[in-house]
């Protein structure tokens, strides 16, 4: 299939083509037709399939094509997770819009209110948005959605990972109308929340999935190595950087402070590095993300910030420091590499805290791995055993049921006989205590 079958407007074909994309992905070939016929769409990719393309061109093709709602009010709402992802479809949206009347701007956390404020006053016809900040804009009436045409969720399950179903009811209560369009993409459908939330933004959606979030990307190349400790794991990290070729490189941590420490060991060591996490102010996160991605630093040591979105096409390996917290993360994370058909290596650092989590991948990918080796770097730690399940005991047989009643019985019989109360005869100490019969009303004679 070509962007030609599409019967996309003649701009949108020639930005494609300076953009150097020539085909259209699967999810591109399932998703463009259901975005451009109008209807609700579900879908879910895995990660560096070029979904991006797949409701910006629909997007577009409907401005292009169709008479707004409304003058003022914007006609497509993007929501994203984070910033950076943000960033990284405002620009391919800039690259569709450049040859064209319509504007487009973004607005994220981090940057500053009163400026956003006034861009937004501008009437542009697309915001690119994060959901929090765009949530306290629909609260300072800012801007109105009551002409909103068409909404698109992307990365649905990160949002509500961090907190956003409210702001997301808030943005689809202020957008309710039976001519709004609504585009959700997940990495997974098969979520209880997922679908909750879907239930009520969408209506009757087509369901579109091509490879689940399980599917492993076979352009990547997948090792671990066991280490013992933190001091191993640095050994580790230090020789596979020292000894292996690679254009770009991302380190994952599991924290701040980790990403601080470690990107601070490696550049004494004199590596050329650069560190990202969550707490940066967006217009110091943007400057990093800018540099690294025009191949300043070398090496990029991060939280789970940056696992998702960012198509950094110079990455040639991955690693996990720290093993994420969430299956599904391992997946973002290794997809970092390896796009857009290069091929890619991510190796994973796993020692006794890592073990858990690890093992939680595995069963997400339904793959057992192969420990790889180092010589004169071997680890002692080979796994952790699982604890064994409390052995529940047998239910009782008819027979013992019957045995236990009856020395229930016995047991209530005995208990009768040691009644201590006065209504028998019951000998007390040297005399006899009888309790005193009730006295009979003698009859009066008349």
């Amino acid at each position: 299939m070509q962007f030609t079958d599409f019967s996309l407007d003649a701009r949108l074909l020639k930005s494609l083509d300076h953009m150097g994309i020539e085909k259209p992905t699967e999810i591109q070939e399932q998703a463009i037709p259901v975005g451009l016929s109008g209807k609700d769409l579900m879908a879910s990719s895995k990660t560096g399939s070029g979904k991006t393309l797949a409701f910006l061109l629909p997007a577009m093709q409907r401005i292009i094509s169709t008479k707004a709602l409304s003058k003022r009010d914007p006609r497509v709402l993007i929501l994203l997770p984070t910033r950076e992802l943000a960033n990284q479809v405002y620009s391919q949206l800039r690259l569709l819009v450049a040859n064209t009347q319509y504007k487009a701007i973004k607005i994220l956390g981090g940057e500053n209110f009163n400026d956003q404020a006034k861009s937004l006053s501008r009437d542009p016809h697309f915001v690119v948005a994060t959901p929090g900040r765009l949530a306290d804009h629909l609260a300072q009436h800012h801007l109105h959605l009551n002409g909103l045409e068409l909404l698109i969720l992307d990365e649905a399950d990160r949002m509500l990972d961090l907190g956003f179903v409210d702001q997301l009811k808030a943005i689809n209560a202020a957008a309710d109308h039976k001519r709004r369009q609504t585009l959700m993409f997940s990495a997974t459908l098969d979520h209880s929340d997922i679908n909750e939330i879907a239930a009520e933004l969408l209506k009757e959606p087509v369901h579109v999935s091509v490879g689940a979030g399980n599917i492993e990307n076979l352009d990547i190349t997948q090792r671990i190595y066991l280490s013992d400790h933190l001091d191993h794991k640095e050994a580790l990290l230090s020789h596979i950087l020292k000894n292996e070729t690679n254009k770009q490189v991302i380190i994952f941590t599991a924290t701040r402070q980790d990403t601080d420490r470690l990107a601070g060991k490696l550049a004494e060591a004199g590596f050329n590095t650069a560190s990202l996490s969550g707490d940066l102010k967006q217009n110091a996160r943007n400057q990093i993300m800018d540099q690294f991605a025009r191949g300043l630093q070398d090496i990029l040591v991060t939280t789970d910030v940056a696992s998702r979105g960012l198509d950094l096409l110079n990455v040639s390996l991955v690693i996990n420091f720290d093993m994420p917290k969430f299956a599904e993360e391992y997946v973002h994370r290794i997809g970092r590499t390896g796009r857009a058909g290069a091929k890619g290596d991510a190796i994973s650092l796993v020692g006794p805290k890592d073990w858990a989590n690890f093992q939680q991948v595995q069963q997400f990918l339904r793959k057992t791995f192969e420990f790889s080796v180092i010589d004169g770097l071997e680890a002692k730690f080979s796994g952790l055993k699982d604890k064994p399940k409390a052995k529940r005991k047998p239910k009782a047989n008819a027979k013992s049921a019957a045995a236990k009643a009856a020395k229930s019985k016995a047991k209530a019989k005995s208990k009768a006989k040691q009644d201590k109360r006065f209504i028998t005869g019951i000998d007390v100490g040297d005399a006899p205590m009888l309790r005193k019969p009730k006295s009979k009303l003698q009859e009066t004679p008349e």
